[in-house]
């Protein structure tokens, strides 16, 4: 990694370390949630898709939390280096529209504290858009750039995918919750007597 350097919000060796340190996990954290949606968009584990996107979201959601509570990440360049072009993700976007067929769209609130009218919501438009805001940060991460990663990623956490990833998180919870508590009563009462006399 280059020997980035924040200005005065991050100053010291200590905070810059402190930074780096955030940066790193941010960067597991993200490889994790796309290695995840991808494989989930593959189809090749489809039993379990609902809940490992969930497991996933709930995990970069904690990551997200963390930027969200650390001071403001100021680079060292005013400007953005260009990370190169966001990746191609109507491939991905298309399998899990597909893997999702009568799930993907849901109601939203267009702003809880603003704009509270509903609007309509997509699982699979939300979890492409945190998908590129993530890859994004990881170009500037995986060029040495560290702490313009974590800057990218605190800002986008804020302004669009925090948002999407929340709203998504919900939105898998709901569907788990039916799929497990909507089930036929004979059908779990059979599986409760079963699992209680082997």
């Amino acid at each position: 990694m280059s020997d980035e350097t924040p200005d005065v919000t991050a100053g010291d060796a200590t905070e810059r370390e402190e930074l780096r340190a955030i940066a790193a996990e941010s960067a597991a954290d993200a490889r994790n949630y796309i290695t995840t949606v991808t494989e989930v968009a593959s189809g090749q584990v489809a039993d379990t898709a609902i809940p490992l996107l969930l497991l996933a979201t709930a995990q970069l959601l904690l990551t997200g939390s963390r930027l969200g509570a650390i001071q403001d990440v100021v680079p060292v360049e005013r400007f953005e280096s260009d990370p190169g072009p966001d990746p191609d993700v109507d491939p991905l976007r298309t399998n899990l529209l597909n893997l999702l067929d009568g799930l993907d769209e849901y109601a939203d609130v267009v702003d809880p504290v603003t704009r509270v009218e509903l609007t309509r919501g997509s699982l699979s438009n939300d979890v492409m858009e945190i998908v590129v805001a993530l890859d994004h940060g990881l170009k500037h991460y995986d060029d040495g750039r560290p702490i313009e990663a974590l800057w990218w990623w605190q800002f986008s956490y804020l302004s669009t995918w925090g948002d999407r990833a929340a709203s998504s998180l919900r939105v898998l919870q709901s569907v788990l919750a039916h799929l497990r508590l909507d089930a036929d009563e004979d059908v779990v009462s059979s599986a409760e007597f079963d699992a209680l006399h082997p």
